[in-house]
C-alpha cells in the first residue's frame, strides 16, 4: 500500500506495538479485519506526519532520494517497482483494495470486513484497480 518494503516493515511494527498496548476484546472472530484497520490506521497517521514534516521543512531543498539496494534480477526487480508505482498512483479505495487482496493476500470477504465495504464493492473495487494498473504499465 505504501509502496516501500521497509516503510511496509516498520509500519507493521507501529501497529502490533499500538494493538499490544491497548488490549482489546474482538468480537465475531474478526481479529484479522481488526489488525487491517489498526494497519491503515497506522498508514494514515503516518501519512500526517509526513505532510506535516513536508510543511515544516518546505524551504530546505531535498536531495534526491536513495533506492535500497536489491539483489536479484534488476529486470524483475524494475517490473516490481513499475507494478508498484502504478498501484500508488491508484485513487485510495482502489489502492486499499488490490493490496488488500492482491498484496496481502485476503479472501474478499476478509477485504471486506477490514475495509468496511460490502464483498461486491471489493469485487468491483478490485477488478478496476488491476484494469488501471493494468493500462498504467501498457503506457
Amino acid at each position: 500500500m505504501c509502496g516501500d518494503r521497509q516503510l511496509a516493515e516498520d509500519l507493521v511494527q507501529e501497529t502490533y506495538v499500538r494493538v499490544l498496548s491497548r488490549p482489546r476484546l474482538i468480537r465475531r472472530e474478526d481479529d484479522l479485519g481488526y489488525l487491517v484497520r489498526a494497519l491503515r490506521n497506522t498508514w494514515y497517521d503516518h501519512l500526517r506526519s509526513e505532510r506535516g514534516r513536508r510543511a515544516a521543512t518546505a524551504e530546505t531543498p531535498e536531495g534526491p532520494a536513495e533506492l535500497p539496494g536489491r539483489g536479484g534480477d534488476p529486470h524483475q526487480a524494475l517490473e516490481a517497482g513499475e507494478v508498484l508505482s502504478a498501484l500508488a498512483d491508484l485513487p485510495e479505495p482502489y489502492r486499499e483494495t488490490v493490496a488488500a487482496v492482491d498484496l496481502a493476500g485476503l479472501s474478499y470477504a476478509e477485504a471486506a470486513k477490514a475495509l468496511g465495504v460490502r464483498e461486491g464493492t471489493v469485487m468491483s473495487r478490485l477488478y478496476r484497480g488491476r484494469e488501471r494498473v493494468a493500462q498504467a504499465l501498457e503506457a
